[in-house]
């Protein structure tokens, strides 16, 4: 929220004091590092006098681990610890899903932080990331790193706000630099540079057409490197070059306020250190990156029509995954009672079966609702499973679901009680769980079962439920095997894949909202996400479809789902259908790489679909740029939005090379090019040795059996390493290097079979395989 009216005044109604000098400077040392302690009245004091009647604000900074530097503004520290928090992790190294529940953050602990202190004032040294806070008045604290300084707080930067109403907010604001641009906040459908935006951090179920988020992320990437979370799970206000133009601001209500400036230097090790301390996506089942197919959400529909839309799939050759069943295969007003609706399919288990049989995995919806009409609702009520009243009653509405309760997830039989259902469901054959919804959670009047505060539970609620439903399935499937299709989340939410975009429209304007929203919550931290393709309300124009299948299919995961009507691929016409055809082929060849990135993600916390700026920081021209993306960092995707497939992107220099086609094609500016339908801008980088697969049918298979390595432009003195994942936890590497004209390919073991080593842009290369005899040495010089 906005505290000035304009740069030099106070708005109406608001006291607003700030930290004026760095009055006195302590450390305390412990076992995992020191802390700085500053003592910061809102005057500067110049006699005794000025002590009395005075504010004096608190300023903690230390390293819950190396690379971040954590600070802790604080006016009245006597209340008591708020809940939910945030469950980081203990020196800032996470992978794997972890709980997503309570559990503080003041005690998370691991920078190894040195402070040292002269007459100038301290500083606070964690690895290569430092704050200097200088003595005295004005106030003036700066974040450097090797590079330099990063950002300042300086004056009128740290406020306590105290409002008419007697509330109070803390703030904080941190210097930009010319050209400096800032992205992330969750998955927001805006320009994907929030400067000059004022965000709030409050899931909502708004759409993709406005400025709320389903997830929302209180967390901000920027282009010169460095990261800020907002230690904060409820609601959190960024005026982003907005109140202050050269100042990214943040405030929260209450008496405190705790952020990490995270350090880099590039993007990419920015999210590195940003997850390993809230946490990184666990392995995930290839399956689930084939194509998922939903009977849509008010269709008519029974297994008769689900067996159809299969076969008429597998008569159309179209590679199936995942089948999803959508809000309706349980009974109308009953949702959620976890049972299937006996009119429509009076055979379950045997229906399940039959998926099975046919290699396809089953996903079904669910949300954290009871409605009154369920069975399970009396019971939930009864046993105190439903989020109460202040009074004592379970608090309803009739929105969504007639009379509906909410599972209160703070209540641990409540967690057990939900994922019991989920059990018996996975037992009877269900494979993945869409946990739809999430963000509807009341603050005013409601009381948790642990006592959590309403505001802090509003946005962490969906952090439970995920958490929730992803352990029961990891818990019966084991490590590895779960996934979840997820629509609400925040800070951490990363750790319980996949996610995807919510409702948009079936239009080119909102199918470029919906990348815009995956973009910016890949800088978020999120490495796993999705959308409807075709986009979920109306009914789109086959054009309109047809564009959005590439798209899709060239996204982490791929999911044919609507509203009102079927998105099975002939339901618009057959180029529909060969398109869908070309590039679910083309992505099951593509698994190689991109499982490689998914376990990269698991490892390092990167996205699989990346902002440009996280590949190119140099390149200042790719800041903007929200109608394109890399897809790991080796392909450049720039999706259609035109029917008469007109496009423009820019592509970055060096000689990159077209997938579909082997054509090179000369970067370094902007490109204007006309495609088909079975076609789009799907370039490969320069350097890059890409796995292609050998099979065109099913996302799971033996990478490493006839795999082709594809090394495109490979500069002379380059080397590159190349995983290929083959058994769960086990890869092989490929040394590709290139001498003048020799290309050599060392194999680091010999899990690879009958597989082959192509070269593009090299002419005359020769080819040289060593420790791999079994290896077809093959070398075409494609373009």
């Amino acid at each position: 929220m906005k505290f000035t009216d304009g740069y030099w005044m106070t708005r109406d109604g608001l006291d607003v004091q700030y930290a004026a000098e760095a009055y006195d400077l302590s450390v305390e040392t412990g076992p995992d590092g020191d802390r700085l302690i500053v003592h910061a009245p809102t005057k500067v004091i110049t006699t005794r006098g000025d002590t009395l009647n005075r504010t004096l604000l608190t300023v903690v900074y230390d390293s819950p681990a190396e690379g971040v530097i954590r600070t802790r503004i604080s006016h009245h520290d006597g209340g008591r610890p708020a809940q939910p928090t945030f469950a980081l992790t203990p020196g800032g190294e996470s992978s794997g899903a972890g709980v997503g529940g309570g559990g503080g953050t003041g005690g998370v602990t691991g920078g190894a932080a040195r402070v040292s202190l002269d007459e100038e004032g301290a500083v606070l040294r964690t690895g290569d990331l430092q704050v200097r806070v200088t003595r005295g008045a004005p106030w003036s604290v700066q974040f450097n790193d090797a590079r330099g300084v990063l950002t300042r707080s300086l004056p009128k930067s740290v406020g306590l706000v105290r409002d008419a109403q007697g509330r109070h907010f803390v703030h904080e604001q941190l210097s930009l630099s010319v050209g400096e641009t800032v992205h992330g906040l969750g998955e927001r459908f805006g320009p994907v540079v929030k400067n000059g935006q004022a965000v709030d951090i409050w899931n909502a179920d708004g759409g993709t057409s406005s400025e709320q988020a389903y997830k929302n992320v209180p967390f901000y990437l920027s282009s010169r490197g460095y990261g800020v979370f907002v230690d904060e799970p409820g609601p959190v206000s960024f005026e982003v070059a907005s109140e202050v133009v050269s100042r990214t601001q943040f405030s929260v209500e209450g008496q405190s306020l705790t952020y990490h400036v995270v350090s880099g230097p590039t993007p990419l090790e920015v999210l590195r250190r940003y997850t390993g301390l809230t946490g990184r996506p666990p392995l995930i089942p290839d399956w689930s990156f084939g194509l998922w197919l939903s009977t849509s959400f008010t269709t008519d529909y029974d297994e008769a029509t689900v067996m159809s839309f299969i076969d008429g799939m597998a008569q159309r050759d179209l590679p199936l995954s995942v089948f999803h069943f959508d809000c309706f295969w349980m009974r109308e007003f009953n949702w959620t009672d976890f049972e299937w609706d006996p009119r429509t399919f009076p055979d379950p288990e045997g229906m399940l079966t039959r998926l099975h049989e046919r290699g396809l995995k089953v996903c079904v919806w669910i949300n954290p609702y009871i409605a009154q009409r369920s069975p399970l609702f009396t019971e939930g009520a009864e046993q105190g499973f439903l989020l109460k009243r202040t009074d004592g009653s379970v608090w309803q509405w009739d929105l969504w679901q007639a009379g509906m309760g909410i599972v209160d997830f703070t209540n641990p039989a409540a967690r057990e009680w939900f994922a019991t259902h989920l059990r018996r469901l996975q037992e009877m054959g269900v494979d993945a769980f869409k946990t739809d919804f999430g963000e509807r959670i009341p603050v005013d009047d409601v009381a948790w079962f642990d006592g959590s505060d309403p505001k802090r539970m509003h946005n962490h609620y969906a952090q439970q439920y995920n958490a929730c439903v992803f352990e029961a399935l990891r818990e019966h499937r084991g490590a590895g095997e779960a996934v979840v299709f997820a629509r609400s989340a925040t800070a951490g939410g990363q750790q319980f894949p996949v996610h995807w975009g919510g409702d948009c429209y079936s239009t080119f304007e909102a199918m470029a909202e919906t990348l815009r929203g995956g973009l910016s919550l890949a800088a978020s931290g999120f490495a796993f996400w999705s959308h409807d393709i075709g986009g979920f309300e109306g009914n789109p124009d086959p054009a309109v479809f047809k564009r959005w299948l590439a798209f899709g299919l060239l996204s982490s995961h791929s999911r044919l789902h609507g509203s009102s009507s079927y998105r099975v691929p002939w339901a618009f016409d057959e180029e529909a259908v060969d398109v869908a055809r070309r590039f679910t082929k083309l992505k099951m060849q593509l698994m190689p790489y991109l499982a490689q990135l998914a376990r990269q993600a698991h490892e390092t916390g990167a996205p699989l679909l990346r902002p440009m700026f996280l590949e190119f920081p140099e390149d200042r021209a790719v800041a903007h740029l929200d109608a394109q993306y890399m897809l790991g960092p080796s392909l450049l995707v720039a999706p259609v939005f035109s029917a008469d497939g007109e496009v423009e992107y820019y592509l970055p220099e060096g000689t990159w090379h077209r997938l579909l086609t082997g054509e090179p094609v000369e970067g370094g500016g902007w490109r204007s090019e006309q495609h088909g339908f079975d076609s789009l801008p799907l370039l490969v980088r320069p350097g890059t040795v890409l796995p292609i697969g050998s099979r065109a049918d099913r996302p799971d298979y033996d990478y490493g059996d006839g795999v082709t390595l594809r090394c495109y432009g490979l500069l002379d003195g380059a080397s590159v390493r190349v995983s290929i994942p083959s058994t769960p936890g086990e890869a092989t590497t490929v040394l590709v290097s290139r001498q003048g004209d020799v290309i050599r390919a060392a194999v680091e073991g010999h899990s690879l079979r009958r597989w082959s080593l192509e070269v593009v842009g090299v002419p005359g290369a020769v080819v040289e395989v060593t420790d791999g005899a079994d290896a077809a040495q093959v070398h075409l010089e494609r373009g």
